[in-house]
């Protein structure tokens, strides 16, 4: 996707210190730099053919990301950041537009994001988006290797 100087496009592993650095800018605390998000980690989730980093640069400058992954019924927007000096410009709603288009052409119909509860910007990003909020009494549950997985 291309818009006067806004850009949208697949990242790889040669984009990994802007995209960490990325990261950090916008906030993501969640970070796991020796287990999920190491560099052997990202290149071997994106050799699976299940996950799309998307990046968004406005001029050639990454300012926006979201992970685009599916387990082939349904996809997931994980990782969605934005640099705080380029909130507010709909770069989040044009991400989420492009990885629903990516996930579409990829025959996944259900996609679904996970927001932290206290993350109301990015709760108010998805509903504005059409996402709905479901209270089906599911609970979250995980099971780790380790704290960096």
């Amino acid at each position: 996707m291309q818009d006067d100087n806004v850009t949208i496009r697949r990242l790889g592993l040669d984009d990994y210190d802007e995209l960490l650095a990325l990261w950090r800018r916008s906030g993501l605390h969640s970070l796991r730099l020796q287990g999920r998000d190491s560099p052997a980690s990202i290149a071997r989730q994106l050799a699976s053919g299940v996950q799309t980093i998307l990046g968004l640069e406005v001029d050639s400058q990454l300012v926006g990301t979201v992970l685009v992954t599916h387990d082939s019924r349904k996809g997931w927007l994980n990782r969605l950041a934005v640099d705080p000096d380029h909130r507010r410009k709909d770069h989040a709603a044009r991400l989420i537009a492009a990885a629903e288009e990516l996930l579409h052409e990829q025959g996944i119909h259900i996609i679904a994001a996970l927001v932290e509860h206290d993350n109301a910007p990015s709760l108010a990003l998805f509903q504005k988006a059409g996402y709905a909020e479901i209270d089906s009494g599911i609970h979250y549950m995980t099971k780790r290797d380790s704290d960096d997985t």
